[in-house]
């Protein structure tokens, strides 16, 4: 599973095997068991995770005890509560895995390291940083401003091979509808074949 993350590191920034080996030290590989949860909400976890193969979900659950998906990460995503890993303070929701799942660990100190030795790392973590920040905004107003039809198209193009790897209810919630409403989009999308 280093392998897997050494090649995507290099892949976007220049990372000499010397420096990944001293890095690597900060890394944890995991095998995790479907339905395992990560991070849980109102605990603080320094740590971020790197899907090499499986299908994570981050949700919060209300005051009614009902789950609200705040985002999916499958293989070659990053994960973490920004709130807990960046400002120590509780996590806001619960990071957990849909399906048996290979990852990477990755402790605070390796950030702390990678910047050090490797003068392109900070600058390309910001950009992650601020990607992430789009996407949250687009997705707010998404869900402020768009009908549920736009937001599942949205929700295609964003995961576009996860519509059969997610359950419907799962999307549904993501989307801020419910389940019966995602049948009614699916069914008129597919009369206009999409």
């Amino acid at each position: 599973m280093k392998d897997i993350f050494k090649e995507y590191l290099q892949k976007y920034i220049p990372t000499t095997d010397e420096q990944f080996d001293q890095l690597s030290s900060e890394l944890t590989i995991k095998h995790v068991k479907k339905n395992t949860i990560l991070i849980e909400q109102d605990t603080i976890d320094d740590s971020t995770f790197f899907v090499c193969n499986g299908l994570i979900r981050a949700y919060t659950i209300d005051h009614q005890g009902k789950e609200h998906a705040i985002f999916f990460a499958p293989e070659h995503w990053w994960v973490n509560d920004k709130n807990s890993f960046y400002f120590c303070e509780p996590s806001l929701f619960y990071v957990e895995t849909l399906e048996d799942t290979d990852l990477v660990q990755i402790s605070r100190k390796f950030y702390d390291k990678a910047a050090i030795l490797i003068p392109e790392f900070a600058p390309w973590q910001t950009k992650i940083l601020h990607n992430s920040i789009r996407f949250m905004q687009k997705r707010i107003n998404l869900l402020l401003a768009a009908q549920a039809e736009t937001r599942y198209l949205d929700f295609i193009k964003m995961y576009p091979n996860l519509v059969h790897r997610i359950p419907q209810t799962m999307i549904a919630s993501y989307l801020g509808i419910t389940p019966e409403s995602l049948s009614r989009v699916r069914k008129v999308l597919a009369t206009k074949g999409i």
